[in-house]
C-alpha cells in the first residue's frame, strides 16, 4: 500500500538542497551555473521573501552607528562656534582695552587688574606696562616708549583660556 504524497512535499525537499533542483537540470545547458542559479530562486516558491533577523539587526547597527557619528559631528560643530564667539568677545574686549590705553593721555598703569562680566562668564583682564630701551640705526637712545601688554584670562567649561595682545605707547 502506498501512502499518497503531497505534490509540494518532493519540491520542498528538492529545493533546500544546496544542489540544484531537477527543474533547473535544463537551464543548465543554457546558462551558466550562477544565472541558473539566480533565475531559479527568482521563480521558486521556496525562496526568500523577506529579510532575515540578522539582515535586520545589520542594517539597525549601521543606522546606528551613522547617527551617532552625525550627533558627535554636530556636538563638535557647536563647540567650535562656541569656541569662536569666546575668541570674537575677548578679542573685542582687548581691542576696546587697548584704545582706552592708546587714547588716555599720561603713563599706562605699570600693573592692573580688572574684571569684566560679559554675560557669558567674567573674564579677567591683566594689564602690564613696562619701559622699553630701544636704539636708533646710529645708537640713539629712543626714550618714552611703553610696551604694554593686555592678559585676558576665562574659564570655558573646566579648562582655563587666555588671549593676550601686546603694542607700544609713545609718552613723553
Amino acid at each position: 500500500m502506498q501512502r499518497a504524497r503531497s505534490p509540494l512535499a518532493g519540491h520542498l525537499m528538492e529545493h533546500r538542497l544546496p544542489s540544484l533542483c531537477g527543474k533547473q537540470g535544463l537551464s543548465l545547458f543554457q546558462f551558466s551555473r550562477l544565472k541558473a542559479r539566480w533565475a531559479h530562486r527568482q521563480a521558486c516558491l521556496c525562496s526568500r521573501k523577506a529579510f532575515a533577523l540578522y539582515e535586520v539587526l545589520l542594517g539597525l547597527l549601521i543606522f546606528a552607528v551613522g547617527i551617532i557619528a552625525l550627533g558627535r559631528a554636530v556636538n563638535n560643530c557647536m563647540n567650535a562656534s562656541v569656541l569662536s564667539a569666546d575668541d570674537a568677545r575677548v578679542r573685542e574686549i582687548l581691542a576696546n582695552q587697548m584704545v582706552e590705553i592708546e587714547t588716555t593721555p599720561g603713563q599706562p598703569d605699570k600693573a592692573k587688574e580688572s574684571k569684566i562680566d560679559t554675560g557669558f562668564g567674567i573674564i579677567k583682564l591683566v594689564q602690564k606696562a613696562v619701559p622699553q630701551e630701544m636704539k636708533e640705526e646710529d645708537g640713539t637712545e629712543v626714550t618714552g616708549i611703553i610696551r604694554v601688554t593686555l592678559t585676558a584670562n576665562w574659564t570655558r567649561g573646566r579648562a582655563n583660556q587666555s588671549k593676550a595682545i601686546a603694542f607700544y605707547v609713545y609718552r613723553l
